[in-house]
């Protein structure tokens, strides 16, 4: 599954965490916000 980087900024911003944890999170997620 593709994330869009743009979805991964957003929950960066957020809540703080690293990029791959926001990155694993959302892919867990299935990309959901």
């Amino acid at each position: 599954m593709s994330i869009d980087a743009k979805i991964v900024k957003e929950l960066r911003d957020k809540t703080g965490a690293g990029m791959m944890d926001c990155k694993r999170a959302l892919v867990e997620l299935m990309g959901t916000l």
